[in-house]
């Protein structure tokens, strides 16, 4: 091999990740190897992740260690894998939790973007070889949803990034990468709120914000938010909620106040929390003949949602969506050009910015309820 084709040869990279031994216990920063990227994978310098609330739930609860969580993120690309033609060094990029392929069944249907290829991975391996691109002394360290962001370097395949807006921030955009894309998403592709229709979020944290702003910005009449947290009332008025309700403050059942509130159920509900009670709840909250039901979250215990058959024979529909039926590729360029343009709100989601170092008091906020969205960042 000639001097100049090794020297183009990505090597291993040694970085700081936040790693976790021990479900439920502080991460450690430990020195990892970032494998180079193997065919059609690329290599990403992340500058900026967000905590989502998916992270906090998969460390509580996981049994898959050592592992790096992290899937909000954006960074630039350090270098890429044999057959990569779509992304070169330097490109800014948003990393994604599922891919698209664009050639399965589901990415060529135009009714999905469940990828069959690049789906969600729960292995914690790479798609591709079912391997992992991260090791301590030689022993793997697993990853987490393809993406593993809470590392100085991350690999992901090509098909799981974006290339964005070189003049987008990428403090603010990464929190595209999931939740305010599925939040949106949801009122637009999967409900298809209707303009002067009512609405009824329950949980309103990043994604049930978003789903207020896209509800209004579709010109619904009445959104109501239903949160355990009188303290999120203010903010919510923000996005578009046009009612609160305490849920704890109330000694009749939330679908009948939530029935009496819209004059018979509401058009839309929401389900953002990730508790299938809820979505029963929600389910029995919106209108008979035509209410809508979308659940959103990820449930961290009692998966199985459980509803009597009647809802559905009074004409009532439950749905749900994964990243609020946005295709990455396809249309993440769009939000960001939205984003770009002032037409969505996505800074005022940021409540906290810490250093990567601080990554721990990150997860006790989230852990405590005291923010929406915590963004990491990267050293220089």
């Amino acid at each position: 091999m000639s001097s100049s084709s090794s020297f183009e040869q990505p090597q291993v990279i040694t970085c700081k990740a936040a790693v976790a031994w021990r479900a439920g216990e502080p991460l450690d920063i430990e020195e990892v190897e970032v494998s180079p990227p193997q065919p059609l994978e690329i290599r990403i310098k992340v500058v900026c992740t967000s905590l989502c609330r998916s992270d906090l739930s998969a460390w509580e609860s996981q049994s898959l260690l050592p592992r790096i969580f992290g899937h909000e993120a954006a960074g630039i690309v350090e270098s890429i894998g044999e057959g990569v033609t779509e992304f070169e060094k330097g490109d800014h990029v948003l990393a994604v939790f599922t891919g698209e392929c664009g050639s399965c069944r589901h990415c060529i249907s135009g009714k999905s973007n469940m990828c069959q290829v690049l789906g969600m991975e729960r292995k914690g391996l790479m798609h591709s070889d079912q391997k992992t691109r991260f090791s301590i002394k030689g022993k793997p360290v697993y990853h987490y949803c393809a993406v593993s962001s809470f590392s100085e370097y991350t690999v992901v395949h090509s098909g799981c990034a974006v290339k964005v807006d070189p003049m987008a921030p990428l403090n603010k955009i990464c929190l595209l990468s999931c939740g305010v894309a599925a939040g949106l998403g949801a009122a637009w592709n999967v409900a298809d709120v209707q303009k002067g229709s009512s609405v009824v979020i329950f949980g309103l944290g990043t994604v049930g914000l978003s789903v207020a702003q896209g509800a209004k910005l579709r010109g619904a009449a009445q959104i109501i938010g239903v949160d355990i947290n009188p303290a999120k009332a203010e903010q919510a008025k923000t996005f578009g909620v046009t009612d609160f309700v305490d849920s704890n403050n109330h000694s009749e059942p939330i679908p009948q106040v939530i029935k009496r509130m819209t004059g018979g159920g509401a058009d839309f509900a929401f389900e953002c929390v990730g508790d299938t009670e809820v979505a029963t709840t929600a389910l029995q909250s919106c209108s008979d003949g035509w209410g809508v039901t979308v659940t959103l979250g990820v449930p961290k215990v009692k998966p199985e949602v459980s509803a009597h058959y009647g809802l559905f024979l009074s004409g009532k529909s439950l749905k749900g969506t994964l990243f609020g039926g946005w295709k990455p590729k396809s249309d993440i360029p769009s939000l960001i050009e939205k984003y770009m343009n002032k037409e969505i709100m996505v800074d005022e989601l940021v409540t906290h910015n810490l250093a990567f170092d601080d990554i721990n008091e990150a997860f006790e906020l989230m852990r405590e309820g005291k923010c929406l969205r915590c963004v990491l960042h990267m050293s220089k």
